[in-house]
């Protein structure tokens, strides 16, 4: 699991973490942290150009994957694998995700699972669980 400190929880924090990891803070990168710490939403790549364009702030096609890329690599932002593609979200933290099947949106979720359920995975596996990930779906009502 992470630790606290690891843990990214603003949009100053992801700008700190960029500068002790020596990573160079363009301004499309700051432009893209801003974006992603706004919606605080799960965007692709496309989706982030065109909100960026849309709000004034001219960067290129190449630029924005190269830089989500560099930003995920660095674990300031995280990255979610879908069949459609990637899309990319501000929080760098374990957590989970509830998936609306109706609308494809990916909603944020901090959910501890009771250590009997730990404990049941570890004697099935024959693993220590030092971290855990839930995907959820659902549709709406």
């Amino acid at each position: 699991m992470q630790t606290p400190s690891s843990q990214i929880s603003s949009f100053s924090d992801a700008i700190e973490r960029c500068q002790s990891l020596g990573m160079r803070l363009s301004r499309q990168r700051r432009y893209i942290l801003e974006l992603l710490w706004d919606v605080q939403d799960h965007l692709s790549a496309r989706e982030i150009y065109d909100e960026l364009n849309r709000r004034g702030k001219k960067i290129g096609h190449t630029s924005v994957y190269q830089n989500l890329e560099a930003l995920f690599e660095q674990g300031i932002i995280e990255c979610v694998e879908r069949s459609d593609g990637r899309l990319y979200g501000h929080l760098n933290s374990s957590h989970s995700h509830v998936n609306c099947l109706d609308t494809q949106k990916i909603i944020d979720i901090d959910i501890e699972l009771p250590k009997t359920i730990i404990q049941e995975v570890e004697q099935r596996t024959g693993l220590k669980i030092t971290d855990y990930r839930i995907d959820f779906f659902g549709t709406t009502n």
